[in-house]
């Protein structure tokens, strides 16, 4: 048997980690709930209250940039303005 090149070694060996550590997540995925703590369904929000939790915080993220671009966008209208008239107008020295 011909000697295997170092990156071999190492591929099989991150084969082999990878096989280790997905059936270990496949076994605490399938451990029992009663062994940690359950939150009871009542108390729990639903998923369309987290759904919509998320969504307010996008949609208040979207206003804050919009705000922000809408402020850039007249900071940078003004300056170009300004830089228009300073052009025209004959320098006063």
């Amino acid at each position: 048997m011909a000697s295997s090149s170092p990156l071999s070694r190492v591929m099989c060996l991150m084969v082999l980690i990878m096989s280790v550590l997905a059936l270990l997540s496949v076994r605490f995925a399938g451990a029992n709930p009663e062994a940690g703590s359950v939150i009871p369904a009542e108390s729990r929000p639903c998923v369309d209250c987290h759904a919509f939790e998320f969504m307010q915080r996008a949609l208040q993220d979207l206003k804050k940039t919009a705000y922000n671009l809408d402020a850039r966008t007249e900071t940078l209208l003004l300056r170009a303005e300004k830089r228009g008239l300073c052009d025209c107008l004959p320098s006063i020295n």
